[in-house]
């Protein structure tokens, strides 16, 4: 007797759950934002403004990031984002982020001074999973891996790059096997705009 009335209670109670579910759904629904547009928005808030940076780890030590470093999140539309990287009086970088449709793709726009592009340029990756709102990776794609290949920088082809947005800090990642780097940007202090990158 005790079992059958326990047995009772307990899928009323199932039952009282569901319904306020139910309830609760049709007066709020759950609107879920997928990381990769949540990470994307982060960013666009930026635009226009720009950030000084330090390297932080550079393992093993690298030549060509000396001077002020200063990233500029300078052109936004609702599926791009350009931000050119300086480097002292090096305007030769842009990294550029791009919604796919099955994620986010990074390149690295990279010229001379000309305006001219460098021959190891637009290499970089794409997500291969949703990622979170505040980190995205991008493991070297097909194209990124061929260029290396073609020009004698094979170590690069396990490359991963990793952006990652916060309150506070942008962070720019680059690691693979026997080599990180990163930089990270201070987003509570902006700085002056930086001259336009060569090639815009």
């Amino acid at each position: 007797m005790k079992k059958h009335l326990f047995t009772a209670i307990f899928a009323i109670s199932i039952a009282q759950i569901s319904s306020v579910q139910a309830q609760i759904k049709q007066e709020a629904p759950l609107v879920s934002i997928p990381s990769h547009d949540s990470f994307f928005d982060q960013l666009q808030q930026l635009c226009g403004k720009a950030f000084e940076g330090k390297v932080v780890v550079d393992n093993p030590k690298s030549d060509g990031f000396e001077g002020k470093l200063v990233m500029h999140v300078r052109k936004c539309s609702d599926t791009q984002l350009q931000i050119p990287f300086h480097v002292g009086d090096n305007h030769s970088r842009t990294w550029i982020i791009t919604k796919t449709g099955s994620g986010l793709s990074l390149k690295h726009d990279h010229r001379h001074a000309d305006g001219s592009h460098d021959a190891q340029t637009m290499y970089g990756g794409h997500t291969l999973d949703g990622g979170w709102k505040n980190i995205q990776s991008f493991p070297a794609d097909q194209y990124s891996k061929e260029l290396f290949a073609r020009l004698g920088s094979a170590q690069s082809i396990t490359n991963t790059w990793q952006i990652f947005i916060y309150p506070n800090t942008f962070s720019y990642r680059l690691i693979r096997e026997g080599r990180e780097f990163r930089v990270n940007f201070d987003l509570t202090k902006p700085t002056s705009i930086p001259p336009t990158p060569w090639g815009y």
